[in-house]
Order: C-alpha cells, then structure tokens, then sequence
C-alpha cells in the first residue's frame, strides 16, 4: 500500500506522496454478548486490542486521525455495526478527512461494501490488513509468492472491478473475456489462473527448500528456532545472539521469511538459530496455512523459545495466542525438553518488578525455568545460552573419540559433522574428542569411528 490508498479514479484524496489518513474503529462485543455467544470472556482488554490494531495499521506507514471502540450487543448482517454507529463514524470520517477505515474485526464481503458506501471512504478489515503488511514484508521469494495466493483467496469473494492490473502483469491486452463475458466473471476467471500458476510456481519453490533443509539436516548443528508474539522483539534479541542486522523495528510483523545464523554456545557447540513471523491473535486460518512453510523452521528446531514481551501488559493472552498457535502447528506449548520461555525486555520493568521477576523465574522446576533477558542491554544473555546448552543436551549422545594424529582427515570429519566439547592431546601427537551428537547421528559416528566410547559405557 506504501502509505497511499488509490480511489477508483487512480488518484489519492490529497496530494501524492502524503501520507493515507486512517480512521481505526474497534468495534468489540460486550462482556455479556461474548460469553453469552462463546461462553469465554476475552482476556484481553477493549483499548489493549484497539492498541493493537493501530499498531498494525501503523506498520503500513500510515497516518492515524482518529480511533474509536464501538461496544456491540450483536452482530448486524448488512453493516456489522448498528445503524447508529454507522451514522456517527460516517460524520466523523467526513470531518476527520479520512481516506481510510480500518474495521478491527473480520467483515464479510457485503458488510464491507456498505460500509464503504456509507462512509464514502475505502475499508479495509483486519485480515486485509494483515495481508497488506505480510506484502510488504515479505522478503524471499517463498514469502511473496505466499502472501499473494493469500491475498488472491481473500479477494475473490470481494470483485469489485478492481482486478484488471492482472491482465497487464500476465501481458494480456484486454480482450481475453469472450462475447457478453461480464467484467466480474473475468476478474474470477484472471484471479484463478493467477492462483494456479501461484500453486505451480509455489511447488517448484517448496522443492527447493526442501533440498535445502536436507542439507541443513546433513549438518551436525542443532536448529534453535525463535517464536513468539509479534513487535516481542524476537528479531533484536536474533541480532544480539548472532551481531546480524536483521530487519527490527518496533512494527508489528517486522519479520515475515525465517532468517538462519549459526551462532557459538559458551562451551563451543554451535546451533542454527532461526528467526520467524510473529503470531498475533485471531490470525486468520488461511494465513496459518499460507505461512506454514515459514513456519517450518519451528516443526523441525530442536529448541524452540517462546520470546515474550514481559513488560507488555497483555503478556498473558499474548503467550496463551502463540501457545495456542504452536498447538495448531502440531508444536506442544508445554513440552519442557523442547520449548523454552524467553521474558524478554527486562529492562523497561521497574527494578522491584525485575527482581520479583527474576526470583519468580529462579523458582520453578530447574528445566523449565525461564530466561529473564533484554535483548537490547544483553542482560541475562549468557544465562540463556546455558539454558539453551542444557535443554539441547537433553536428547543427545555425548561420545569419546581417540583419532591418532596423521589422522588430520578424521579431526575434519568431527568438526564437520559433530559437535566438538573438548580436544585433549597426548603426549605421542594423538588427540581424545569429546563430541556430542544426536541419536540419529551416532551410528553414523560410530561406523566412521570403531574405537569411539559413549559416555558412561565401559
């Protein structure tokens, strides 16, 4: 969108290059209508999810003029909101300027067209707006291809001669539509070739991932991955653990396509540490779905930690939604040997709160203990990677493997296909390896090296 809403003319309300003025409306159920239509109420806060939604709409680089919860009893077919409501946005729309309505809630097609007719300004709701970011963001070109197949199923059940731009991309020129072919039935038939030629290209591309992943399996480095809520600041605490200049802002969905580093353990083993797209609440399924490839990296790491914004004061329902996430994507929130919580942004807590919160931490079970840091002083960073060290320790298989000293091709092997704890050389030049493995690599190890001992074994 690059902070400019087209109208149907091609032009913006104002002059080019300014800024979209957004009006952002929240319009939430009642305590009593939600349990009354869910049996649950909402754990978070009516302005805490209007935050939220303008921290979205800000992440398009867009100007926000007003913003406004409206509370509902019930869900109106034709407007979503009531009559009412709708009357009184539409005045202040008008008087606000605004070019843009921002709907915190999932319309449907219908409800979104009337609003639009009655506000006399373009909305947008917030599954539209999540794929105008995912747009944005996305870097490789997986991502782009993702985000547009999520974007094209968004938009098909919404033709609004609004799709003749993909005949100039497919080259087309414009007579494509048969005799008394409609201009809704060409937009349907140009989004669904573009979607199967998305699928296709989308094949080719998982392909070659996967060659890429059987590579990354190949080597002998566990993979650590980062999730957590979006803006939990997983992206900075990525840059700190690895000195890379991964993109980190404080924008929601700043990281859209999983970055991989290799990063040093303080005793010398090494990981891959990945960095994903953050979660959010009431993601919609299809974006689940679009991204599960993104998401990768998460169902074969290791380790997974959950960044957490500590400070954040919806931090709760902010980990029960990534929690709930990782269930969706086949992860155990809850396994101890595999994830590993992350409270992060210490630093922006008062130092009574730090350090009942660090004493609240040191309290639980040693292995699921969670690491208090700030990614942005570094504090706790070495403790989280011993933590990180201990949890990965877990599940592998530490090994003892003499190698004679012209033996220089077995020393490279180790470096190359283990992890190297610890090398004590004798006195005739022959050298002892500590090494650990995982259990899948060991027989491996052991064919290569006859003389290798495990830990423990006599």
């Amino acid at each position: 969108m690059n902070g400019s809403v087209a109208n149907d003319q091609g032009s913006t309300p104002r002059e080019r290059g300014a800024k979209t003025r957004v009006f952002v409306i929240g319009p939430y159920m009642t305590d009593r209508a939600a349990a009354y239509a869910d049996g649950a109420k909402s754990l978070r806060s009516q302005e805490a999810r209007l935050d939220e939604a303008e921290g979205l709409a800000l992440a398009i680089d867009v100007e926000i003029v007003g913003r406004e919860i409206a509370l509902l009893s019930q869900i109106r077919p034709a407007t979503y909101l009531g009559k009412g409501k709708v009357e009184d946005f539409a005045a202040k729309v008008k008087e606000l300027e605004a070019d843009l309505v921002v709907v915190d809630c999932a319309l449907s097609p219908v409800q979104q067209r009337n609003l639009e007719k009655e506000f006399g300004a373009k909305v947008i709701d917030r599954t539209g707006l999540i794929l105008e970011i995912f747009g944005e963001r996305a870097r490789t070109r997986e991502g782009a291809l993702q985000v547009e197949l999520a974007h094209l199923t968004y938009q098909k059940s919404r033709l609004v001669r609004s799709w003749t731009h993909l005949e100039r991309q497919r080259g087309g020129f414009g007579f494509l539509g048969g005799p008394g072919e409609t201009q809704i039935e060409t937009d349907r038939r140009l989004i669904q070739e573009r979607m199967s030629r998305i699928e296709l290209d989308l094949e080719k591309v998982k392909k070659t991932r996967g060659l890429h992943r059987k590579s990354r399996r190949d080597v002998p480095f566990p993979v650590v991955a980062l999730v957590g809520y979006t803006n939990a600041g997983k992206s900075t605490l990525f840059n700190l653990l690895t000195k890379a200049e991964v993109f980190a802002k404080d924008l929601l969905f700043a990281t859209l396509d999983p970055t991989l580093r290799v990063v040093k353990l303080p005793h010398g083993g090494k990981i891959i540490l990945s960095d994903t797209v953050g979660f959010i609440s009431d993601l919609p399924h299809m974006l689940v779905s679009a991204f599960r490839a993104t998401l990768e990296e998460v169902l074969e790491a290791d380790v997974v930690l959950h960044v957490r914004d500590i400070a954040h004061e919806d931090a709760e329902a902010q980990g029960a939604d990534v929690a709930d996430i990782l269930g969706e994507l086949g992860v155990d929130p809850h396994d101890p040997n595999r994830l590993l919580e992350v409270w992060n942004k210490i630093d922006l807590l008062p130092v009574e709160e730090r350090e009942r919160l660090k004493t609240s931490a040191a309290l639980r079970p040693e292995g699921e203990r969670p690491g208090a840091v700030s990614a942005v002083s570094g504090e706790g960073l070495g403790e989280l990677l011993l933590a990180i060290e201990a949890r990965l320790a877990r599940g592998r298989v530490l090994l003892s493997v003499p190698i004679e000293a012209s033996d220089g091709e077995g020393q490279a092997w180790l470096h190359s296909h283990t992890e190297v704890l610890a090398r004590q050389a004798g006195e005739d030049g022959a050298a002892q390896f500590e090494i650990r493995v995982s259990p899948e690599h060991r027989d491996r190890v052991l064919r290569r090296f006859p003389e290798a001992r495990l830990h423990g074994a006599e």
